[in-house]
């Protein structure tokens, strides 16, 4: 500020003179050294007030204006004292300015010299004002940190226990598990009975975003569905570990709360179920509905029939709505008054909640709203309960900035294919479907959308299915080293035996274990050997996503050849490993639009 003072502002930021006193702790203004110049008294401030107002205005989140009275002539401080000459912005002494033998005086009042007066005076206020700007800068900075930490402070993390990948990454698809549990705990919520449950898994999905981000699928996973729980390794509230044993053929919600499994035991019994690890999961209570709801001012639901339901307590003619808080609550909880009367019905009424929910944070309403935006962001962190590796604001930040890349057109709602379970005589529990549910798995491993996406993908498709389109060398000309990707052990060898007894690829050999896990299993080839690598796919049951086009290494025998490298999707010599291209014909919705429970 002192080079704006001088009218020689240029690059200078006048935040940036604001520095923090490490032996204080307080912010003071320091100025830039320049040339010597007519001295300009400028607004006084200490160190010290300014680091009490920058404090107060972190704290109170406000700025107040000092100023009593406005300055007369351009000399009053902000406190409507007079500054003294004496004294320079860092409050020391400093000499007055001597006129040189001979100079002229300074121009009487009423002469031309007015001009350099107004000047001063112009001076003053850009000082004045550089102070204000500094101040504001400081206060937000302390203010924004604080309700940071605020932020952070709200956060209950567990454990994720080595039950996810270890985070979501940004180049890759993600993959969160939501879990809603029926625990009872906070106000009121006690009346919904079962007082005393352990929060089991009433409502979980598992949420899929492609990686370009042009897609995703919710998959919702019934409560009733009939799983093997594996062995979960846990963490217990008081810091212990313990390994809780598996149990199989029973209900998916005991993957949560009974005999003490955490959070990281349902994602456990997800990868068991789907095949897919998910990179973090949070977990909802009852309180989530009531204050997420109520941060957005309210979500719009439709109804296809009056509904009376005296377990949920929910009340609302046919018709649409706008529910929050406890009627909200009530919306999600209801399954006799709608469909069968089951948890299948229910789960309907909960993804048009959450397509309800996701079309309302997306809106203008909401993002443009800052009082709505800090509810929000005081709501969520309070009500959700995440992973270890989700557990701070900036972490949450960026997962929020990757799922709002979403079109509400293209985020698909679907529920894991099931039927009901034959071993029962009264149908209280459901069983896989054993012919759609693993297609329905498959499309979320390889990225399938379950909408109509944008027409650059599609493009991209095509050009992958492309290579494998054209002619196939013979067998007998296919030259190939097989390296284990992430395979079983044996699986290279295996596959060796099989390719040059069974399908006459002699000129293969086993290259060992490969530099790195692969999740999928890949073919890489120089664009001369296109043709062998079309023949050696088509034996294998590779799709074009498979193929690799980059170079060749050379064999045993130097002579050039193509890498197969058997990943993690591996089954088996002899066992397509052809990904999908389309996802199944299941029932499903999307979240853009507003459909009525019957």
């Amino acid at each position: 500020m002192d080079a704006q003072g001088r009218g020689r502002a240029d690059d200078i930021d006048p935040a940036d003179q604001w520095v923090l006193n490490p032996n204080t702790g307080e912010y003071e203004l320091r100025l830039t050294p320049s040339a010597p110049q007519s001295s300009v008294p400028g607004p006084r401030r200490s160190a010290s007030r300014a680091g009490a107002a920058a404090r107060a205005g972190g704290a109170g989140g406000a700025v107040r204006n000092r100023s009593a009275a406005p300055a007369r002539d351009g000399r009053e401080g902000r406190d409507g004292r007079e500054p003294r000459p004496d004294r320079g912005a860092s409050g020391r002494e400093v000499p007055s300015q001597r006129r040189r033998r001979g100079a002229p005086e300074e121009p009487s009042a009423g002469r031309r010299g007015r001009r350099p007066e107004k000047k001063s005076k112009a001076k003053k206020a850009l000082l004045w004002t550089g102070g204000v700007t500094a101040f504001v800068v400081v206060a937000a900075a302390v203010g924004g940190y604080l309700y940071i930490e605020h932020l952070n402070d709200n956060i209950q993390a567990v454990s994720d226990d080595g039950a996810s990948t270890g985070g979501f990454s940004k180049d890759k698809a993600i993959n969160i598990l939501l879990i809603g549990t029926d625990k009872r705990t906070g106000a009121g919520n006690d009346k919904y009975g079962d007082a005393g449950s352990a929060g089991h898994a009433d409502t979980t999905i598992l949420l899929h975003v492609s990686k370009d981000r042009s897609n995703a699928t919710a998959l919702s996973i019934p409560r009733d569905l009939i799983v093997d729980i594996p062995d979960c390794p846990t963490t217990q509230e008081d810091g212990s570990q313990k390994v809780i044993p598996g149990e199989t053929g029973v209900r998916f919600n005991t993957s949560l709360g009974q005999e003490g499994r955490t959070p990281s035991c349902t994602s456990r019994t997800v990868t068991e179920l789907t095949g897919i690890k998910p990179d973090n999961f949070m977990v909802a209570d009852f309180n989530a509905v009531k204050t997420l709801t109520t941060a957005v001012g309210g979500v719009e639901v439709c109804l296809g029939k009056d509904i009376n339901d005296p377990d949920s307590h929910l009340d609302l003619p046919k018709g649409e709505h706008v529910i929050e808080g406890e009627q909200a609550l009530a919306f999600v909880r209801t399954r006799h008054a709608v469909g069968f009367g089951g948890d299948l019905s229910r789960i309907g009424l909960q993804q048009q909640f959450l397509s309800a929910l996701m079309r309302k944070l997306k809106s203008n309403d909401t993002l443009s709203s800052p009082t709505k935006m800090i509810k929000l962001a005081e709501a969520g962190t309070k009500a959700l309960t995440v992973d270890s590796q989700l557990d701070s604001i900036d972490k949450l930040k960026d997962l929020g900035l990757e799922l709002g890349k979403l079109n509400t057109k293209n985020l698909t709602f679907t529920t894991v294919p099931v039927r009901d379970n034959p071993a029962e005589k009264v149908k209280s529990t459901v069983v896989l479907n054993e012919t759609t549910a693993p297609q329905v798995f498959q499309a979320i491993q390889n990225d399938v959308s379950f909408t109509e996406v944008k027409q650059q993908k599609k493009k991209e498709a095509a050009a992958v299915a492309a290579r494998l389109k054209g002619t196939k060398a013979d067998a007998s000309e296919v030259r190939v080293q097989i390296f284990n990707g992430g395979a079983p052990a044996g699986s290279a060898q295996e596959t060796l035996s099989w390719l040059q007894t069974a399908e006459d690829v002699t000129k293969s050999e086993n290259g060992g274990n490969a530099p790195a896990t692969l999740a999928k299993t890949t073919l890489e080839y120089a664009p001369d050997q296109a043709d062998q690598a079309r023949r050696l796919a088509a034996i294998m049951g590779l799709s074009g996503s498979a193929m690799k086009p980059g170079k060749s290494v050379t064999n045993s025998q130097g002579l050039p050849t193509m890498t197969l490298t058997l990943g993690k999707d591996f089954k088996g010599a002899g066992v397509s490993l052809t990904a999908p291209t389309k996802a199944p014909d299941v029932e499903k919705s999307t979240a853009d639009k507003v459909e009525c429970a019957q």
